[in-house]
């Protein structure tokens, strides 16, 4: 699949993405490294290159990174390691140690790299696939009422577009995001989101799941994967909207659909940035109905199909209780059926 970021075909099928990882991010025979204090700036001011396998320890990588900020002027040379920021493996797995990266595996988030500095990485350390500028504040729309202004980070050069793998009962998912568009998530053994729905779905699977809020869509994909006929992912912010809808095709062979139709492009859906009414982005063919709505949660119950619904609200904000038990109110008001927040 073209990807819309750097053009090419960097977003792969779920199976291609699953069957790299058993060794992916571990060392061959012949690979060194060195464990560096994060804390502390690097004393040597030196890195060792990648192993013959292609393949370098991360905390060397980290020292190669550190060395060009010293060369740039970024950094005095005073700086703890730490610094350089914040590391996003590519596909994001799970690890029970310290990755050993290969090419084009790494994406950063820093919020002191320039654009030259941004561009020497890509050029300069092969295990870098991407360099965002980041910022104090969590990227996207993120605001349920939509009043406030979607904000972003800012790709410095390179592509930010990444995987991460989250298990479920019923097998992986591959998630694709574009993160300077998109909060982080984190693979875990344990993803307590995921667990919620799975233990609503163990009572009966409802005829329609609806994930209102989905973000790139895990949940209403991890329902889908379970056997849910009819699933309904929604999101007002545009990203979020469209790769829902491509992590729909990548893991389309684990469902029970033959294809997937979208309905906007990415530049379409770029150019309106956020959408108070649902609008269908994609649907799917086949044995079970999988479809995208780019909009408000709040206006979905306008598009939903009559009867019963099970519903998902994963709000960004669950600290504030009052204003969670209005939103679920509301949704009950308009949409018939059950619904819970994750």
């Amino acid at each position: 699949m073209k990807c819309p970021v750097c053009g090419s075909d960097c977003i792969e099928d779920a199976g291609v993405v699953l069957g790299r990882l058993p060794d992916l991010f571990s060392p061959c025979d012949q690979c060194s490294y060195r464990v560096l204090d994060k804390n502390a700036p690097l004393s040597d001011g030196k890195y060792t290159p990648p192993c013959r396998c292609g393949k370098r320890f991360i905390d060397e990588v980290y020292a190669h990174l550190y060395v060009i900020l010293v060369e740039e002027g970024v950094f005095s040379g005073k700086e703890p390691l730490r610094a350089v920021g914040s590391p996003l493996i590519h596909p994001g797995v799970f690890t029970a140690a310290p990755p050993f990266l290969p090419e084009d595996s790494l994406v950063l988030l820093s919020p002191r790299v320039t654009v030259p500095v941004a561009e020497r990485f890509v050029a300069e350390v092969p295990e870098i696939r991407g360099v965002v500028r980041s910022g104090d504040f969590v990227p996207g729309a993120v605001d349920p009422t939509l009043e406030k202004s979607p904000r972003t980070y800012d790709l410095l050069a390179g592509c930010d577009v990444r995987a991460g793998i989250f298990p479920t009962s019923a097998g992986p998912l591959v998630i694709y995001t574009q993160q300077s568009l998109i909060h982080i998530e984190f693979p875990r053994p344990r993803n307590p989101k995921i667990e919620s729905v799975e233990r609503r779905l163990k009572e009966g699977l409802p005829a329609v799941f609806v994930d209102a809020c989905a973000g790139n869509g895990t949940l209403g994909l991890c329902a889908a994967l379970h056997g849910v006929g009819k699933v309904i992912l929604n999101d007002a912010w545009y990203a979020a909207a469209y790769w829902s809808a491509q992590n729909i095709h990548v893991n389309r062979k684990a469902l029970k659909v033959t294809g997937v139709t979208t309905t906007l492009s990415y530049d379409e859906m770029k150019a309106r940035q956020v959408s108070r009414e649902p609008v269908l982005v994609a649907e799917t063919e086949g044995e079970q109905d999988v479809s995208v709505f780019f909009g408000d949660y709040r206006e979905l119950w306008k598009v939903l199909p009559p009867g019963p619904v099970c519903a998902v609200l994963d709000l960004f904000d669950k600290s504030d209780m009052e204003a969670n038990r209005r939103i679920m109110k509301e949704w009950r008001d308009r949409v018939p059926g059950e619904v819970f927040i994750p």
